[in-house]
């Protein structure tokens, strides 16, 4: 079992900037691929980006590159999404998972309780 414990989330204005950080626990955070995810009100989960375990391949959903960066530190068990350049339409409730070796765009094993991002306009 891994457990996942999200921190960072918040309010801010629209072009603003936050860190999410997510502690992972109970494996070996190395054998994971890590990845974040979010669900807006009223709309399906949807996958934000992904990171390999050695931390030197990321993925990003379309609706993202060039503002979210993903990083990894496995010395500390833990993973990041630095959001810049944040609009209204990036309000969800962020996810930080964990799967067993590949980066998945669609259901990786592990989830965490979610952290609420809100932008306003």
């Amino acid at each position: 079992q891994v457990h996942l414990v999200e921190s960072g989330g918040g309010s801010v204005q629209a072009g603003g900037s936050l860190r999410l950080s997510c502690v992972a626990s109970g494996r070996t955070f190395t054998n994971y691929a890590m990845g974040w995810f979010r669900q807006a009100p009223g709309k399906e989960r949807e996958f934000v980006a992904g990171i390999r375990w050695r931390g030197d391949t990321t993925f990003y959903a379309a609706s993202v590159k060039g503002r979210f960066t993903i990083s990894r530190d496995n010395a500390k068990n833990t993973v990041y999404l630095q959001m810049i350049s944040l609009k209204p339409e990036d309000t969800a409730v962020y996810y930080c998972t964990a799967n067993p070796g590949v980066v998945t765009t669609t259901e990786p094993e592990y989830w965490g309780q979610g952290t609420q991002v809100t932008v306003s306009s």
